[in-house]
């Protein structure tokens, strides 16, 4: 496959994105009058329209920034007042007229709450069967829209509702992985109720994932793709279970997934799909990081770390890439047995921390597996060196994309006249948060660890946002809509790397330039690497 088949083919990837947060968060919006009320006023400041409409002020601020970023809307920030506004632009009329036709879509997502998220099941199907066979006749948009217009933005956002969720659970389940191994395939090999899965192929067959000659099917190029790419999905999808109450969360209780008992299962959230879809985005990112863990474990033995610690160890991924690297092709690997690596995986979540466990288990990797707060390293610190005798700062610190998950604290200390350079949505619970805020929040949890990563640093995979207006402008280029949409409802502070990297240097924390990497490498990067040390 040619190169400028996959880059469109990834741009496919990215509109579907789009369309899981987009459709739900611009529906409750349309239901409520908010878009009608914004094309009569022409623009109106946030705090206007949650009077108006009785909303939670930092979620109607992260879902009218989704549409800023899909280009429906225009946001203004005024950081020194703390004033946001929106107005409307050339494409609003025509895409608010437009929002309607995600009602099915929509209803699909609330449906589907009702069944099990790991198994096909009949019912659900057939409420997707409908909606595809309306789909399929053109939906009541123009089938033939050119790629930069609001039509074929919608259908792409519909056409992501309906497979994406179909694409993780054929991906988890290792199913796409059978059919490549088959030359062809039928229903019936895979399926107890083979009628009704034809249907779900025949769909994939309309979209050109799979070709069907007589009663068989097989990968076509595109499909291939984009089933070995299944796992961009996951993340994204995960978050459905909080995407259906996005109305709720907006205009009503916003704390309707969050009030759980100590213990509970997450409701907000499919952690196990969340920890399977983040480690396939994390592979692509491994190979920047060698570099930094080859120079480190190259040194003199004295001058090494002692092991690694991964703070958010997710699936385990990463350490176990850092542990075959380290033995694989460093000097220390060469000398495991006399000067073993002290490994340790530590997370919040504790189903994270069992397939983790079981992960490392099977890849035959020694390693501690530990409960751990990012906010709290201090109690990292003297768990380590109580249970184990280790003190954290002789272990190289890792992590990938945890900092902007942190458990919001405000600060202790607010900085007088800060103007903040970021253009992000944050909230917590509902409320607003001020980016100047988030700012003196960010720069006071990264002070946390600049006593634990004098000697060896911090070596950090992080996820960002960019401005609205730069994400309007490259539909389809960036995935950025749905990490600002799931992030955003979900507390979590992602901002533009400038701004991260300014307020690591405000923490004390030294940025290695010859390490910083990031991703893509233009002014639309939503991720980067970054080795940060202290001088402490």
């Amino acid at each position: 496959m040619h190169k400028k088949e996959n880059h469109l083919l990834r741009e496919e990837i990215f509109r579907h994105l789009d369309g899981i947060v987009t459709a739900p968060t611009a529906f409750a919006l349309h239901e409520k009058g908010v878009l009608d009320y914004l094309l009569q006023a022409k623009e109106a400041p946030l705090t206007d329209l949650v009077s108006r409409f009785k909303a939670n002020e930092g979620y109607l601020n992260v879902a009218l920034r989704v549409l800023c970023s899909q280009g429906w809307l225009c946001q203004t920030i005024e950081p020194a007042q703390d004033h946001i506004s929106f107005a409307v632009n050339e494409k609003s009329e025509e895409a608010f007229g437009l929002v309607p036709m995600y009602a099915d879509v929509v209803n699909l997502l609330k449906i589907s709450e009702k069944y099990h998220s790991r198994r096909f099941e009949v019912e659900p199907f057939r409420v997707l069967k409908g909606i595809f066979e309306k789909f399929s006749k053109g939906f009541g948009l123009p089938t033939e829209a050119p790629t930069d217009s609001v039509p074929y933005q919608i259908r792409k956002h519909i056409e992501g509702i309906l497979i994406g969720p179909t694409v993780v659970h054929l991906g988890m389940s290792g199913m796409f992985h059978k059919y490549f191994m088959e030359a062809s395939f039928r229903p019936e090999e895979f399926h107890k109720d083979p009628d009704s899965f034809k249907e779900l192929l025949d769909m994939f067959v309309h979209f050109g994932w799979f070709s069907q000659r007589n009663e068989t099917y097989r990968f076509t190029e595109k499909g291939l793709f984009l089933a070995q790419r299944a796992s961009a999905y996951g993340v994204t999808v995960s978050y459905i279970p909080m995407l259906r109450k996005v109305d709720e969360l907006v205009f009503g209780n916003p704390n309707l997934l969050r009030d759980i008992p100590e213990g509970a299962a997450e409701l907000h959230v499919d952690r196990e799909m969340n920890v399977w879809g983040s480690g396939g985005a994390h592979a692509s990112y491994f190979k920047k990081v060698d570099e930094v863990i080859i120079g480190l474990f190259n040194r003199p033995i004295a001058e090494q770390p002692k092991g690694i610690l991964d703070m958010g160890c997710g699936n385990g991924a990463f350490l176990k890439h850092i542990y075959e690297v380290i033995e694989q092709r460093t000097l220390r690997g060469q000398i495991l047995a006399e000067h073993p690596l002290f490994l340790v995986g530590a997370d919040y979540n504790k189903a994270a921390l069992r397939v983790t466990r079981n992960n490392l288990i099977q890849a035959d990797i020694w390693a501690k597996i530990v409960w751990g707060d990012i906010g709290r390293p201090d109690l990292l610190a003297n768990d380590l060196l109580e249970d184990y005798g280790i003190q954290l700062a002789d272990l190289l610190n890792v992590r990938t994309f945890l900092d902007h998950n942190r458990i919001w604290k405000q600060p202790s200390h607010i900085t007088e006249g800060r103007v903040s350079q970021s253009t992000g949505a944050f909230a917590h619970r509902g409320e607003r948060i001020s980016n100047n805020l988030v700012e003196d929040n960010l720069a006071e949890h990264l002070r946390k660890w600049a006593p634990y990563v004098g000697k060896f640093g911090l070596l950090a995979i992080e996820l960002h946002t960019i401005a609205p207006a730069l994400a309007a402008q490259n539909i389809g280029k960036t995935a950025v809509t749905a990490y600002d949409a799931t992030h955003g409802f979900s507390d979590q502070y992602i901002v533009e790397i400038d701004v991260f990297k300014k307020l690591a240097k405000e923490a004390g924390l030294a940025v290695a330039e010859q390490y910083f990497s990031k991703f893509p490498n233009s002014d639309l990067a939503t991720v980067s690497i970054n080795l940060l040390a202290s001088g402490n």
